[in-house]
């Protein structure tokens, strides 16, 4: 059974622990690139996410709802970072070798940073201790804004993606006797290691 609208924003709320403008902000990003590219929610591979935010600035729960919404999911290795900073990502249906790339309006970024749930996660106030009289009027904003007055998305232009093969196989490290994917092994002194033990036997 499809979920609703709000049911899909309630999960993403869910999914990101507490309730802000950002979180639904991305959801609706991801939805307007999945129409722009004609595509569904990747239930595996089908789509992959390249998002251009970094991990020490406020943009990061932008990124939860971009997975929520596009099924792209660490878990499923369809999504990855390049800590450009920039409130910007790139989806990509991988089947037909398409995508596009939609940003944040600059104006609209700029003005989310003086809002007063900003102002009060700049003095350290946890997102989820900000009063609802802050949060909730943001995220009916976010919820509300036709998404022409936030994003820019590209044409859809063509991209080259190389899907990559699943590894089934794996080994015990000869070290911490762990098992590992072979392609993450390593041979060191005549002996297969994975990452760790091979860190740990070069430092010593």
């Amino acid at each position: 059974m499809e979920m609703t609208k709000e049911e899909m924003f309630e999960l993403g709320f869910k999914f990101h622990g507490h309730r802000c403008p950002a979180m639904p902000l991305g959801m609706r990003s991801g939805a307007a690139a999945m129409n722009a590219l004609g595509v569904e929610r990747s239930k595996d591979k089908e789509l992959f996410l390249i998002v251009e935010t970094g991990d020490d600035h406020a943009a990061g729960c932008f990124v939860d709802g971009l997975m929520t919404i596009t099924g792209c999911t660490y878990g499923k290795s369809n999504v990855e970072k390049t800590y450009y900073g920039k409130m910007a990502f790139t989806l990509i249906d991988t089947a037909k070798q398409k995508a596009v790339r939609a940003h944040i309006k600059p104006e609209f970024f700029g003005n989310m940073l003086k809002s007063p749930f900003v102002e009060q996660r700049k003095i350290g106030v946890p997102p989820q201790n900000i009063p609802s009289e802050i949060t909730e009027p943001l995220i009916n904003k976010i919820l509300s804004l036709p998404t022409e007055d936030f994003l820019v998305i590209s044409p859809v232009f063509d991209y080259h993606f190389d899907k990559k093969k699943g590894v089934f196989d794996t080994a015990l490290c000869e070290e911490c006797g762990e098992r590992t994917f072979v392609h993450k092994l390593q041979e060191v002194n005549g002996k297969m290691l994975c990452k760790p033990c091979t860190g740990k036997i070069s430092g010593q």
